[in-house]
């Protein structure tokens, strides 16, 4: 059996460079928590909108757009990625307030809350992208009868982490696990039990499968699909999408899940279907998705 590839540790530099992050992390979430919400999402948009269009990212997010956009000119690409900055910088200051997003139920709506009631009591596998404010998409689960449990990318800086993580922990009922060996089996038993489990869907995924996005081929991870069809469950797309400040109106679609006797074949169909959902919502907002991933091969 072949022995699991332990981490390297880190140097003493990289550990300074950590603890530097998350000390600074902290005094800026504490200087965020004393001003009200709708004042430092804007604040910290303004930041990100100025400072990040500098940056080498700024480049790559115009030139991923225009591939997925031919018609698109220069201009109307730079506009576009700023206002993605913009909401991205937003984000930033939503992740760490998330408990006042929560404390006020106007915060949070839902344009179709019919689409999760065929799943309560039974439990789903919801998937969302990097749009508006994904952080938000579990933030009324509960209410409407889906508790979650939640898979995320874990960050390479531990201090951050587990400032980020314990920021978000409350939203997720049944457990906010990182991906890793044997994240699949608690996965599967939450499942089991009837519960929900959320994944943000739409980053690129070489373990995956190709799949179709803007008119290129792709990589996307395949796992909530064959989840869906392994354990028989729902498979719903989810879209937050920012309306005005730090409001938001959860959008759903259920994705018909592929059941063949061909188990990859399905995979790749049901991911597909996705995605072609994902482009759709895109298409209606393109400043709110986040155009810096590299998603396509």
């Amino acid at each position: 059996m072949k022995a699991k590839k332990s981490r390297r540790p880190y140097t003493q530099r990289e550990k300074l460079s950590f603890r530097l992050e998350w000390m600074a992390l902290r005094i800026i979430g504490g200087i965020l928590r004393a001003i009200p919400l709708d004042w430092a999402s804007a604040f910290m948009g303004n930041m990100w909108r100025l400072i990040a269009p500098m940056t080498h990212r700024h480049a790559r997010a115009k030139a991923h757009i225009m591939a997925a956009y031919p018609e698109m000119t220069l201009n109307e690409a730079d506009q576009t990625i700023r206002d993605m900055w913009e909401n991205l910088g937003r984000v930033s200051a939503e992740t760490v307030l998330l408990s006042k997003i929560h404390k006020d139920p106007s915060r949070v709506t839902y344009a179709n809350p019919q689409a999760f009631s065929p799943s309560i009591g039974e439990g789903a596998i919801l998937v969302t992208m990097h749009s508006g404010n994904w952080e938000v998409v579990s933030d009324k689960a509960e209410d409407l009868g889906l508790p979650l449990a939640g898979v995320y990318q874990k960050l390479k800086n531990p201090y951050s982490e587990e400032y980020l993580v314990e920021k978000r922990r409350f939203l997720y009922k049944l457990g906010l696990y990182c991906k890793g060996h044997d994240t699949g089996t608690r996965i599967i038993s939450i499942l089991r039990k009837k519960g929900s489990v959320a994944f943000v869907a739409d980053v690129r995924d070489h373990r995956g499968v190709k799949i179709n996005f803007f008119n290129q081929q792709a990589a996307a991870t395949h796992i909530p699909a064959a989840l869906a069809r392994t354990m028989n469950k729902r498979l719903i797309a989810v879209v937050a999408r920012r309306k005005k400040g730090a409001r938001f109106e959860i959008i759903a679609k259920e994705i018909p899940v592929a059941r063949t006797k061909d188990r990859v074949q399905d995979a790749i169909i049901t991911t597909q279907a996705v995605h072609d959902q994902f482009e759709n919502w895109i298409r209606e907002e393109p400043s709110q998705w986040m155009w810096i991933m590299k998603k396509w091969i």
